[in-house]
C-alpha cells in the first residue's frame, strides 16, 4: 500500500517544513519536496491524501494509561478495545500502560495477565510498564529479566499503603536494581502515609465530600516525596522519572536536579494544565468526576506547570487516563471521598487541550510535537520507531487541523465513561485523519480502524539517560 500526504506543514521536535509525506506499507519512505519528481512519481498508483492548510504530525505517544486497571472494587471503564480506539481518535497511536504485580505475585504473572487482557483488543500499538507493588528477591531478580524482553520502565508508589506503598528502603533497593540493570524507575511521589493520617481525621470530623479529596492531600505533600524520591534515585544512581506532576514545589524539586545534571524527568497531564481544585468543590456530588491523584490544585499552579513543558524542566504530557463511570463507580464515594475511585478520563483530548497552548503562546508548534509524542517515544524506548516522521519510522501519521471549531463533550467523545472532565469546552483545533503503521484508522469523522490491529510494542531502554 502506497499513501501519499501532500500540501501540509509537516512539524517535527526540530521545526516546521513544507513537505510530502510518502508512506509505503507500514513504513514512511521518505519526505519530498512537495511537487517534486519523487512525490511525483510516487503519486502514480498511490492514495493521496491533501493536507493542505493542515500540519502533519508523528502519531502521538501516550506513556501513562490505565485501561482496564483493578480501583476500589471496581475497574477503569475503558477496556483496551474501548480505551485504544478513543485514543485514535484523539491523534494518540501508541500507548504505554501499566501492567500490575499484585502483592505475593511475581512479576512474571502480573505481566502475563495484562497481555491476556490487551492482545488481539487494541486498536493502536502498544507496550507496558511494570507496577511494581511487592519489592523481594524474586521481583529484583525479574526485573533485569524483564528489561531484555523490552519492558524497560518499571512504576512505585510512595503512596496507597496498604495497596501498592513502597518504603524507602524498598524503593532505594529497586532503584538499584534499575541501576543495574538500565531500567527507569517511575515513582507516584504524593506521601502516602501522612495522606492517610489526614484522610482519617477529615472523615472523624464529618468532611465526607469530594473536595476533601484535595485538602488531605497538600502539594506540600507531593513536593516533599518528589524531592526525596529524587534523593533516593540520586543515591542509587539511577534514572527516575515523576509521574503526573501537579504542583510548583514538585517541579521546583525536578528543576534543581535537572540543573545538577542528574536524570531526574518528570511529566505532567492536561488535568493539571486546564482543570483546577474549583472543580473538586463543585455542588453536591459534582465533584467527584474530578478525583483523581495526584488532586487538581488551585489554579496558580498552572502557569508554572507551562513555563516547565516550555523550558524542559516537565518533558512529557501524558493523560493518566484511567476511567470510572460517574455513576455506579464514583458514587462508591458519596458517602465518603476515600472511597471514590481515582482517575479523569483523557485519553482522547491531550493533542486537542494542549494545542489551546500553541495558539496561547505557552507552547510552539515544534515543542508540542516534542512534548506529545517524540520526547515519550525517547524517554522509554520506543525511537526512532515512534514519535517523528522520517524515512523507516513507522507511518503512525496525524493529519491535524488548526483551524477547525470543536466543543468538547460526553455527547461525542468516544471514551466508554459517562461524562466529560472538560464538558462544553470550545476549542479550536482538531484531528482530521490518523494513520497507523501506514493505515488509514480515522478519517472523515469515522473510525475504520479494527480490534487487533495494534500490536505489542518491546521497547528499549531510556533515550536521554546521561
Amino acid at each position: 500500500m502506497r499513501i501519499l500526504i501532500s500540501g501540509g506543514t509537516v512539524v517535527s521536535a526540530t521545526g516546521t517544513q513544507a513537505a510530502d509525506v510518502l508512506v509505503e506499507d507500514e513504513r514512511v519512505l521518505a519526505l519530498a519536496q512537495p511537487g517534486s519528481e519523487a512525490a511525483r512519481r510516487f503519486s502514480e498508483g498511490a492514495r493521496q491524501i491533501d493536507a493542505s492548510g493542515k500540519f502533519v504530525v508523528p502519531g502521538a505517544v501516550d506513556v501513562h494509561t490505565h485501561m482496564e486497571l483493578p480501583f476500589g472494587g471496581t475497574h477503569a471503564s475503558d477496556s483496551f478495545e474501548t480505551g485504544t480506539q478513543a485514543a485514535a481518535w484523539g491523534g494518540t497511536t501508541t500507548i504505554v500502560d501499566f501492567a500490575v504485580q499484585k502483592k505475593g505475585q511475581a512479576l512474571r504473572e502480573g505481566l502475563d495477565a495484562w497481555h491476556k487482557r490487551a492482545e488481539g483488543n487494541c486498536a493502536v500499538d502498544y507496550g507496558f510498564h511494570m507496577i511494581v507493588s511487592d519489592v523481594n528477591d524474586q521481583s529484583m531478580k525479574e526485573m533485569g529479566a524483564l528489561v531484555d524482553e523490552g519492558v524497560s520502565s518499571f512504576k512505585l508508589f510512595m503512596a496507597y499503603p496498604g495497596v501498592f506503598y513502597s518504603t524507602d528502603g524498598e524503593i532505594l533497593r529497586a532503584m538499584q536494581e534499575a541501576r543495574n540493570s538500565g531500567a527507569t524507575i517511575m515513582m507516584h511521589a504524593e506521601n502516602g502515609i501522612a495522606i492517610d493520617l489526614l484522610v482519617a481525621q477529615a472523615l472523624a470530623r464529618g468532611e465526607t465530600t469530594p473536595r476533601f479529596h484535595g485538602l488531605t492531600r497538600p502539594d506540600r505533600l507531593e513536593a516533599e516525596a518528589t524531592a526525596r524520591a529524587i534523593a533516593l534515585a540520586e543515591v542509587a544512581g539511577a534514572p527516575v522519572y515523576i509521574v503526573h506532576l501537579s504542583t510548583t514545589g514538585a517541579l521546583e524539586a525536578v528543576g534543581e536536579a535537572r540543573a545538577a545534571g542528574h536524570n531526574a524527568f518528570a511529566e505532567t497531564c492536561p488535568q493539571y494544565l486546564f482543570l483546577t481544585s474549583d472543580d473538586l468543590a463543585r455542588p453536591g456530588f459534582e465533584g467527584a468526576k474530578y478525583v483523581c491523584s495526584p488532586p487538581l490544585r488551585a489554579k496558580e499552579h498552572q502557569a508554572r506547570l507551562w513555563r516547565g513543558l516550555r523550558n524542559d524542566d516537565l518533558s512529557v504530557v501524558s493523560t493518566d487516563h484511567c476511567p470510572f463511570c460517574f455513576k455506579e463507580q464514583k458514587e462508591l464515594g458519596r458517602e465518603d471521598f476515600s472511597k471514590i475511585p481515582n482517575g479523569v478520563p483523557g485519553v482522547e483530548h491531550r493533542l486537542d487541550l494542549t494545542y489551546q497552548g500553541v495558539l496561547a503562546g505557552q507552547l510552539s508548534l515544534p515543542r508540542w510535537v516534542e512534548v506529545n509524542s517524540t520526547t515519550p517515544a525517547r524517554m522509554f524506548g520506543l525511537y526512532p520507531k515512534k514519535g517523528v516522521l522520517a524515512p523507516g519510522s513507522d507511518a503512525d501519521v496525524v493529519v491535524y487541523d488548526p483551524t477547525a471549531r470543536q466543543t468538547i463533550s460526553v455527547m461525542t467523545h468516544h471514551m466508554n465513561v459517562d461524562y466529560s472532565a472538560y464538558e462544553g469546552m470550545a476549542l479550536t483545533g482538531r484531528v482530521a485523519t490518523v494513520l497507523s503503521r501506514g493505515r488509514v484508522i480515522v478519517e472523515d469523522g469515522h473510525f475504520r480502524g479494527e480490534k487487533g490491529h495494534g500490536r505489542y510494542l518491546s521497547r528499549g531502554k531510556n533515550g536521554y539517560l546521561q
